[in-house]
């Protein structure tokens, strides 16, 4: 059971991330900047949650922070058009700077440890992870048995259709970005409050990418989604039992199973593999 517990509370920040950006890449869009707004949410949520001495003010701070740099990424690929990998990018950078500055400015250091308040509610009850697979079924509902979800499918390959159809093709872009960022800041906040109860310099560790990946592994679809995102969550768990039983190897040989897994995977399982037709093509409605 507890081997089972860990693989979930592994592989939550990379399958809350996945799960947003499964909805985002159904409608359309590819959200490079995924890892950014995760940071950024992880350090808001621990800077709020130990100034206030309160865990679900931070995990609202965190959220918020996500969904604010999510609806500015919008402003540019939606709204303007603008290439949404290079938006995405800028996203990474800005919030890797950011954090790193405020976080070295305001607690001297990268190697300084917080202690900042759990999540765990009477100290043992995980509410998240208890909603982890609650949100994929909501999820998978919403996109596959709901006239919303067809609409925001039909957005993701032919928007014209769409637009056709009487759905604004933009609007459901937004939706799914909004959507989007507050899983991403989820599992932000997760990482950072609900495992580590502090913050650290790209704590993130390229888990926002892994969660793209997840995505064309579990080949849009948020049950498989869920399946390949707890394998990477097995692996995690698996590299931190070879750190505690095997001497003499380098850590970081430990620390790279998760990603060498997840890249393996993909090779295999993407071949053939077939993306919404209008991902990441920035959409212009025609007059």
């Amino acid at each position: 059971m507890e081997i089972l517990l860990n693989i979930l509370r592994f592989s939550a920040p990379v399958s809350l991330a996945a799960m947003g950006e499964t909805v985002g890449q159904k409608s359309g869009l590819i959200n490079i900047g995924l890892e950014g707004m995760m940071l950024t949410a992880a350090y808001v949520s621990v800077e709020v949650a130990t100034r206030s001495g309160n865990a679900w003010l931070g995990l609202l701070s965190g959220v918020l922070a996500a969904v604010v740099m999510g609806l500015v990424q919008a402003l540019f690929t939606i709204k303007w058009a603008i290439d949404q990998v290079v938006i995405g990018t800028a996203i990474n950078l800005a919030a890797i700077g950011l954090t790193s500055t405020l976080f070295e400015a305001n607690y001297g250091g990268a190697g300084k440890l917080l202690d900042a308040p759990s999540l765990l509610i009477a100290g043992k009850y995980d509410v998240i992870l208890i909603l982890l697979i609650p949100f994929f079924l909501a999820v998978t509902w919403a996109l596959f048995r709901t006239n919303w979800g067809l609409a925001l499918r039909a957005t993701g390959e032919y928007p014209d259709a769409a637009e056709a159809a009487g759905f604004s093709a933009q609007g459901l872009r937004y939706q799914a970005q909004l959507i989007g960022a507050i899983f991403a800041g989820l599992a932000g906040v997760y990482l950072s409050l609900g495992i580590a109860s502090s913050f650290a310099i790209n704590m993130t560790a390229g888990r926002g990418f892994v969660a793209i990946a997840m995505v064309t592994f579990g080949r849009w679809k948020p049950l498989w989604v869920l399946g390949a995102s707890l394998l990477v969550g097995f692996a995690e768990s698996l590299q931190y039992l070879l750190q505690s039983t095997s001497s003499g190897l380098p850590p970081q040989l430990f620390k790279a199973i998760p990603y060498l897994l997840a890249l393996a995977v993909l090779i295999v399982v993407g071949r053939g593999t077939v993306a919404p037709a209008s991902l990441a093509v920035p959409y212009r409605r025609s007059k």
